[in-house]
């Protein structure tokens, strides 16, 4: 069985980048500051404990040209799991119908738990069938909801 875990607010802080998003959007200055990011001792801990028993695979909206730096970081924070889907290029679906259609992929493999910061991701996966729950541990920001939801961007 599998565990699926976000990584943007889930177990990476993503709030020191968030000011790329805010007034003129940068993304591309937005994703440069991914390898600087902290890690979230919630998401962590609660990685571990589901690493305990299930496989660990990492779902982000990230796009695919952040490959490196995102298996890097999650590499250089002893976290689990080298199984990582990132956004294709030129997929700006919004993030709900993006991951949930990852998540039907990975179904015959079994799904145990999903994690995820995004509200409007839990609720499409709850709506499709998957035992998903919301990490609320770090408040979403306006601008980083819009990019989720709303622009595919992340």
């Amino acid at each position: 069985m599998l565990a699926v875990f976000d990584i943007d607010g889930v177990v990476a802080d993503v709030r020191h980048r968030l000011h790329h998003l805010e007034r003129r959007r940068s993304w591309h200055s937005f994703f440069d500051a991914a390898g600087e990011d902290t890690l979230l001792d919630e998401g962590a801990r609660l990685v571990a404990d589901l690493g305990r028993e299930h496989d660990i695979i990492w779902l982000t909206g990230r796009p695919e040209w952040l490959r490196h730096t995102t298996a890097d970081w999650l590499t250089g924070h002893r976290l689990p799991g080298d199984e990582l889907y990132l956004r294709p290029p030129g997929d700006y679906r919004p993030a709900p119908q993006y991951k949930v259609d990852v998540l039907r992929s990975l179904a015959p493999r079994g799904i145990a738990a999903f994690i995820d910061d995004d509200d409007e991701v839990v609720r499409a996966a709850l709506a499709a069938g998957f035992p998903a729950v919301l990490a609320d541990w770090v408040p979403r920001s306006q601008a980083l909801r819009e990019a989720q939801d709303r622009n595919g961007r992340t």
